[in-house]
């Protein structure tokens, strides 16, 4: 059975990320009086960002009673501003290499090119935006983690580009992305490849445990992958 679809993340998957979605949340949480260590944050990052708001308060606030939907809700807003103006204005906003080149080839075999993230659509049009993806003709769907239900590792967004791209059996495909976040999202899909990507937050060693069908150092071999 050919692969029809392949959905890969953005930042640190597809997108150039020195920490920077890391760096943008520390800041959040620090300007509602939460400081937390970029090492706890790191690996949250695949998911919902209001979920892994959540997450982190539940682990530096002893008092559960403080963590309210406002509270969640403002430190989610000032992540999205700083979030949006990184991508419209900072330098160095740019697909890793060999990002473009494995989207083009994938179209021109008639597979379809999803990107999904733990981003806010709105986050996820800024970078779509700023890089020209569209234009360039180089993806067919883009989902971002309000548009559904829950968000990874749920398997609702690539659940909506299957629907979207008219596509009926998960074992037409692939998930890529470097988070285990992203593995076990591809896994609750039943993608047949679930692919990860040493490119971002989680190295080799640390995607390992989680049992992706593929552990990749350069996304071009997804490629080959699907090929087989």
């Amino acid at each position: 059975m050919s692969i029809k679809l392949v959905v890969f993340d953005i930042a640190g998957t597809t997108v150039k990320d020195d920490h920077d979605v890391s760096k943008a949340f520390r800041e959040a949480l620090l300007k509602s009086g939460y400081e937390v260590p970029l090492d706890l944050i790191n690996p949250l990052m695949g998911y919902e960002k209001n979920l892994a708001i959540k997450q982190i308060l539940r682990l530096h606030e002893h008092n559960d009673a403080k963590i309210t939907t406002e509270l969640v809700s403002k430190i989610h807003k000032e992540f999205v501003q700083q979030m949006i103006a990184h991508y419209k204005t900072a330098p160095g906003i740019e697909p890793l290499p060999n990002v473009e080149e494995t989207f083009a080839a994938l179209r021109a075999q008639g597979i379809q090119v999803g990107i999904n993230t733990g981003f806010s659509r709105d986050i996820a049009d800024t970078i779509v935006h700023r890089l020209k993806w569209v234009e360039k003709e180089l993806i067919d769907h883009v989902v971002g983690s309000d548009e559904v239900e829950l968000g990874r590792p749920h398997p609702y967004m690539i659940q909506k580009m299957m629907i979207d791209g008219k596509i009926d059996r998960p074992r037409e495909v692939a998930k890529v992305g470097d988070t285990e976040v992203d593995v076990r999202e591809g896994q609750n899909a039943g993608c047949k490849y679930v692919i990860g990507v040493t490119t971002g937050i989680f190295t080799r060693q640390e995607l390992e445990p989680y049992n992706p069908t593929h552990i990749i150092d350069d996304i071009a071999q997804v490629i080959n992958i699907i090929s087989k």
